[in-house]
């Protein structure tokens, strides 16, 4: 009887616990305060990687190789006329990435933002 209820514990517990050995989705666009971090996990090369923040400032990467990362702060972007992005008084709004495969065939990947003060408390869509 004790075997048997043992064998139960051990099964409960490695069900338990399963999930949380799983290996967690790197999301590819990470914002971690001023620093934003690019992942390639596809087994393609990422070549002329142009990211846009807020549709205005622009940071290209000739390469992100693949199954690699990419890391910048946001006072790295520029826009045309040269003006950097000020973290500490500017609000990220959109930051997406476009590249290429060396095949030719286009990367392009957005990051979501969750709608801001009351707009999002309310549901309202943009």
């Amino acid at each position: 009887m004790r075997h048997a209820l043992n064998a139960v514990l051990l099964v409960w517990s490695a069900t338990l616990l399963m999930p949380a050995c799983a290996p967690r989705a790197i999301e590819p666009l990470q914002l971690e305060g001023n620093r934003l971090t690019v992942t390639n996990q596809t087994p393609d090369d990422w070549r002329d990687v142009e990211l846009w923040l807020n549709s205005y400032f622009r940071l290209t990467v000739r390469t992100i190789a693949a199954h690699g990362r990419f890391d910048a702060t946001l006072d790295s972007f520029v826009t045309g006329y040269a003006q950097r992005f000020d973290f500490y008084h500017s609000q990220v709004r959109s930051l997406r990435l476009a590249a290429k495969r060396p095949d030719g065939t286009p990367v392009a990947i957005e990051m979501r933002f969750r709608a801001s003060s009351l707009a999002g408390a309310l549901g309202e869509k943009r």
